[in-house]
């Protein structure tokens, strides 16, 4: 039976990263069962992962189109498979799919983090007539792209991330199979083009939960995953409080003039939809003619990939076990995204301030696959590169990220683009850059300055005052008379 993601996206890695895929050519029983312990056991959270069967790799690179399989292999793999992950403790079940790409049949398994890990496996397979006492187990991790046999650390690790499965992965005890919604569910298949879509129109809603791991529990009583309810019910603010994106508008620091406009719905749509709003209210560009040049600059006040990434790393990573909205803020000099709590304890202190936030483990470990296979999200730890690069090529500050002792929030600041600050005697012909005018004031005064200085004095980064000293230089405005180290500026006429 299908799985509920694209196979086309998975094997050519569009959307899950090469840590969460493992690629064999052939079928290797024992190899296949350390890296279904391996997915299961899921030590940094991040959802386990998906094994290809006939599918051959190069450095962790799958060679396309894949080798594919026999049907007499495909038969023998699927009766193996049970036989294999028998020998786990406890027992584990990955899904099973059978799949075509480009005229080849492959095998795919999906095995999603378990809740009952730490798993054990066999070291080696039992021979026919060993004794079972003899065999040696291990517990199998995940590091980078590779399944491996974890250390006396990692064991124990693993130990104390077993007591705490993720909150998007438990059963809610306050609701019902029938508040998965099937509209929102095929909704879902079909965006992310994925084959269980047709299977799904005449399947009954307890096993299509059950197949995409939104439900779990007996037959007679299957109870929903709280990660279910946050994309396939209209409303998951109903199970989980204030699970809602609130944007606010404060023109004045009095509250004069104050707007909210609150998201609801399943989280990508909540995302999306408080993303449009922005992009379409808050975020403007302006351009800025040189004097005595054809040439202009175009800023946004605030790039929109770096506010969308800063926001969907407020949706993925926020505790839902807080009564507390996601909430941006908007100011005319900057633009905040509060979030409850702050960053994992991995994470110093000083890798906030550095703007180096890799999270060994996710809070939410199914949160981001659904916001990835919809596109909403990149691949793990890209989201604060992507959120630096877009606001450097803009020309912007780089965000400030606030939190406490304590971690109970995170806030990420944005600073207007200085050249979007336009002061009241600008305001009748802001076409020409405001910036570029105090520049050539500061010049004046102090034809030794440097641009390190210029940033401080006009609290902007250096990157900025680099940029519109560029275009001042083009279009003959200013000139350096001598070296950078020992020259000085010069205005021209």
């Amino acid at each position: 039976m299908a799985i509920p993601i694209s196979i086309k996206d998975l094997l050519e890695r569009h959307k899950v990263e090469s840590e969460r895929i493992e690629y064999k050519a052939n079928w290797n029983p024992e190899s296949v069962l350390h890296s279904i312990c391996a997915f299961a056991n899921d030590i940094n959270n991040w959802g386990g992962g998906y094994i290809l069967i006939g599918v051959d790799e190069k450095d962790g690179v799958p060679i396309l189109p894949p080798v594919g399989m026999t049907k007499a292999t495909v038969n023998t793999v699927s009766k193996d498979l049970m036989r294999i992950c028998n020998l786990l403790e406890p027992r584990y079940i990955p899904v099973f799919d059978e799949a075509t790409y480009k005229g080849k049949q492959i095998i795919i398994l999906w095995a999603s983090g378990s809740n009952d890990r730490p798993h054990s496996a066999p070291i080696k397979l039992q021979k026919k007539g060993e004794a079972k006492e003899k065999i040696q187990r291990a517990y199998y991790i995940r590091k980078a792209s590779n399944t491996i046999k974890a250390n006396s650390d990692e064991t124990r690790e693993l130990f104390e991330i077993s007591s705490r499965i993720p909150f998007d992965d438990r059963p809610n005890q306050d609701a019902q199979l029938e508040d998965l919604r099937p509209a929102i569910i095929m909704d879902y298949l079909h965006r992310v083009d994925s084959d269980l879509y047709e299977e799904a129109k005449t399947m009954q809603l307890t096993d299509l939960a059950l197949r995409m791991r939104i439900a779990q529990g007996p037959s007679e009583s299957v109870q929903p995953l709280n990660v279910g309810l946050m994309f396939f019910n209209e409303r998951p603010d109903s199970f989980f409080r204030y699970a809602r994106i609130e944007v606010v508008d404060k023109p004045d620091p009095t509250g004069i003039g104050m707007t909210e406009k609150y998201f609801y719905g399943p989280l990508d749509k909540q995302l999306s939809d408080a993303v449009a709003y922005l992009e379409n209210y808050l975020i403007k560009s302006k351009t800025y003619k040189y004097r005595h040049s054809a040439e202009a600059s175009r800023f946004y006040n605030y790039p929109l990939q770096a506010v969308e990434e800063a926001l969907a790393n407020a949706v993925h990573h926020r505790s839902y076990e807080s009564y507390e909205p996601i909430v941006v803020t908007i100011t005319p000099e900057r633009l905040e995204i509060l979030s409850h709590p702050g960053p994992d304890s991995s994470i110093s202190d000083n890798n906030i301030s550095e703007l180096k936030m890799v999270s060994k483990s996710y809070r939410n470990r199914r949160i981001g696959e659904y916001l990835k296979e919809l596109s909403l999200v990149e691949g793990r730890n890209t989201g604060i590169p992507r959120m630096l690069r877009a606001l450097k090529e803009n020309g912007s500050e780089p965000p400030l990220f606030e939190t406490d002792a304590t971690r109970s929030y995170f806030n990420v600041v944005f600073k207007i683009h200085p050249a979007c600050i336009v002061s009241h005697d600008d305001r009748t012909n802001d076409i020409f850059n405001p910036t570029e005018k105090r520049i050539e004031e500061l010049i004046r005064n102090n034809r030794n300055i440097t641009t390190e200085e210029m940033a401080t004095i006009l609290e902007c980064s250096k990157a900025t005052i680099s940029r519109i000293i560029v275009g001042m230089k083009k279009s003959g405005i200013l000139k350096r008379v001598g070296s950078n180290k020992s020259g000085y500026w010069d205005i021209v006429g």
